[in-house]
Formats: C-alpha cells, structure tokens, sequence
C-alpha cells in the first residue's frame, strides 16, 4: 500500500486502488520477456514503451502515457512483458515490492544527485517513502539528518539508525540542521513530504552548490527567488518520481543486504481486512503495509 487513502479523504473517489505489485506469471503471449512462472514486480503505470523516455528507461516520464489508474490491490492483471522486472531467488515478493514506492522514489533521486558515503543527506517527511529514503541513504554510506515529528515515525527511523532528527516545529530547525553540519548545511535533501513548509526548508538548509530532490507529491506552490535561493546559493532542485529501469538490480541489492529493509515493512494484512489495512495507513503509525490477495 501506497498513501491511496489521502485521495479518499479528501473526497477524490477516482484514486486507483494500489500502484505497487510482486507476483507470479501465470500466463505469457508468445515473444514476452518472461514466462509462466516468473516471480516478478510489476512496475507502475503504462507507459508507450516507443518514446524517448521508455527507451532510456526512464518510463515513468512517458510522453504518452496510457493509463495512470490501473490497479494492483487486486489477484490477477494484465501487464507489457517489458514493465515486470524478475526477482532474484531468494528474495520474498513481500521484500521484492518494496522496489516500487518503498524504495523507489528515493532511489532514483539518489542516484540522480549521486549520494554516497562521504555524503550527508536531509530527509524532510519520513512517512513510509522517507523512511524508505533512509534505507537507501545508509545502505550507501550516507549521514542521515531527519525532520519528522511523529512520534511513531521517529522512533521507527531510530530503530533504524538515523544519525539525527529534528523536529520541524521548532523556529531554530534551520540553525540546528546547520550546526550539524559544520556551518555549511547538508550535501543533499530530500523532501518526501510534499508540505510547502519542508520545501522551504530544505532550500533553506542545504548548502552552496548542493543539491535538493522533491518525491512527495505536492499541488501548492512553494515560494522560490531565483536570485538568493538559484543564482547566488548555486543549488539544484530536481525532480523525482521513480527510477530509471536499469537501475533494478541495484535496487534489488538494496533489498537483499540491507538489514534495514525488513524494518520497513512494519503490517501485513489479507485482502479480507483491506478496510482494517487502509485505517491503520489513514492512522499514520505504519511504515510499509503488504497486502495478501489470496488471502
């Protein structure tokens, strides 16, 4: 499960039921890229595949893409060949999930701001997607400064090992963030709780020249001034939805080594207590909820 009840608290019926998905082939039309039997995660959206994005890999920036709302909270769906990616042995389709929003989103920006162990990184938001950040963060090395105040969420990222966190309500939070860095401000951030506030944060925070990337959805606008925060601080913000298709092997490693992984994945539920599932995401004391649809 994803954050889909956001939409419906709000009023917006029209949210499609799940985005993420690991199962089995059970049937392939001849020349398909994998074959009954294949345990596989399904990647998200139906992107054309023919465009310049599909082709380098990045899907997810389709130009055209077809169908935004198919779901996967469901036993069977149809899906391109290309768009499931084959999960190593070894790996549960429980684990083998998480390559989606889990740890997907988070990825992708990583890679796109080339984080690593000499790195320090701000994490804005640690809903099950910024907890999934701090799982990639420290599988690469990385110091990692949270901001959450969530009592649930904070304790969960301690469990697995954030190096500092920081509470967004209080005024200093710039200064504190600051102090822990030497004066100069992180490398780089990452915002995935879409909150205008976080974003001003974030470019508040982070230092000369670094870097900060945006996953957590967001339809407000967020206060920029080209010169102080672009021009004369030199940072870069960027955008990232997923990650690019090559990259899943990396990804995978993530899931297979990373003792932290299993920590993300804090409920299970069977499809017979989908409602009793959607309340304790609604209840924001969760981290990553897996949903049995056999069961």
């Amino acid at each position: 499960m994803c954050a889909e009840y956001k939409s419906f608290v709000q009023g917006d019926h029209s949210e499609c039921l799940g985005h993420e998905a690991a199962g089995e082939v059970v049937e392939a039309a001849p020349g398909s890229k994998v074959k009954v039997g294949d345990r596989v995660v399904v990647m998200p959206q139906y992107p054309c595949g023919e465009c310049e994005m599909c082709i380098a890999g990045d899907f997810i920036y389709c130009e055209h893409n077809q169908n935004h709302y198919e779901p996967t909270m469901t036993q069977y769906l149809s899906k391109p060949s290309w768009l499931l990616a084959k999960i190593p042995d070894g790996v549960s389709y429980e684990k083998a999930s998480l390559a989606c929003c889990g740890l997907g989103p988070s990825h992708g920006a990583f890679s796109t701001m080339g984080v690593n162990a000499f790195s320090t990184v701000l994490i804005t938001g640690l809903g099950p997607v910024g907890l999934g950040a701090i799982v990639n963060a420290k599988f690469r090395g990385a110091a990692v400064i949270a901001v959450e105040m969530n009592p649930y969420r904070v304790e969960l990222a301690k469990q697995m090992g954030v190096d500092h966190i920081i509470d967004p309500r209080d005024k200093d939070a710039v200064s504190q963030i600051k102090a822990l860095t030497g004066g100069k401000g992180p490398d780089y951030g990452l915002d995935c709780s879409g909150v205008v506030s976080a974003h001003r944060l974030q470019i508040d925070s982070v230092k000369r020249k670094g870097k900060v990337a945006f996953v957590g959805e967001c339809f407000s606008e967020t206060p920029i001034k080209v010169s102080d925060d672009l021009l004369r601080k030199g940072i870069h913000l960027i955008g990232s939805w997923h990650y690019n298709l090559n990259e899943f092997p990396y990804l995978m490693k993530v899931i297979e080594q990373s003792p932290l992984a299993d920590l993300l994945i804090t409920h299970t539920f069977p499809m017979s207590r989908i409602q009793e599932a959607f309340e304790v995401s609604a209840s924001q004391q969760s981290g990553k909820i897996i949903l049995k649809p056999w069961e």
